[in-house]
């Protein structure tokens, strides 16, 4: 079996470089820009995620961290933000719960939250703008 132990100081090095220059491509080619046909965000528009339904059904703790931290972004803006959540009626109570638990009661002023009833086969998901 061959390796680099084998090999006398020069050719290690050279073969070290070598290796070295192939990672950095490979690192470099996963950095690339979207491609044209990548959804683009809206202007205003801070983040956007979609809500997996087993995660929601089982009120799912990483779920509730995850809609925590979208309150907090959506009171860290530094102008006023809406959070427009789409989901069924029902599910409105844990999922508004969840986000507005994010938001410091001293930015709870510049938080505005959109409530959108969707059918039973669309996808919940939630929507953070900055007003313009």
């Amino acid at each position: 079996m061959w390796t680099l132990s084998h090999m006398t100081p020069l050719p290690r090095l050279i073969a070290g470089a070598a290796l070295l220059a192939l990672v950095g491509c490979a690192q470099l080619q996963t950095q690339a820009p979207a491609s044209p046909t990548a959804r683009t965000a809206a202007a205003g528009e801070v983040m956007s995620f979609t809500i997996p339904p087993d995660a929601l059904g089982a009120h799912d703790p990483q779920l509730t961290a995850v809609l925590t931290k979208a309150g907090a972004l959506a009171a860290a803006q530094k102008r006023p933000a809406t959070i427009q959540v789409a989901a069924l009626a029902q599910d409105f109570r844990y999922l508004n719960q969840a986000l507005w638990n994010g938001v410091p009661a001293q930015r709870a002023g510049y938080v505005h939250l959109e409530n959108l009833t969707v059918s039973a086969s669309q996808p919940y998901s939630v929507t953070i703008r900055t007003q313009d």
